[in-house]
């Protein structure tokens, strides 16, 4: 379950963000871009997107832009990647099989479910707080 370069880009900004939490202030689309090195019109598509799903706030004006709509403690990767990849967490066959299950398994399911199981379970635990402890 590898994550799209949509998702990373969520990701970093969320990350960028949070960083920034305590400052209360909105960050503009260009700060973002310009920190992260991603491209200002594909990153404000993505932070519209999180805005429409509650996971920043958006605020107009000369001095508008982007804030977490939580803390960065309380906000998981995962509440963060499921409004720009739907289903990431979901365990899908790895093979494309439509019935892969214990029952009905795939060559790959037995190591691909610990291996999904793992990744859902990382993105649904860990925080963007945890993400600049980590770093």
């Amino acid at each position: 379950m590898l994550i799209s370069k949509t998702s990373r880009y969520a990701l970093q900004a969320a990350t960028f963000l949070g960083e920034r939490y305590d400052d209360e202030r909105a960050v503009q689309v260009q700060e973002i871009a310009e920190a992260i090195g991603v491209p200002r019109n594909y990153l404000a598509k993505i932070l519209h997107q999180l805005a429409r799903q509650g996971v920043l706030l958006s605020e107009r004006g000369p001095k508008g832009g982007f804030r977490l709509a939580l803390n960065p403690s309380e906000m998981t990767l995962a509440m963060v990647l499921e409004p720009v990849e739907p289903g990431l967490g979901d365990r899908h066959c790895l093979l494309g099989r439509p019935a892969c299950s214990d029952e009905d398994p795939c060559a790959a399911h037995s190591r691909w479910q610990k291996i999904s199981g793992d990744m859902t379970r990382f993105l649904g635990e860990t925080t963007l707080a945890d993400l600049a402890r980590l770093g």
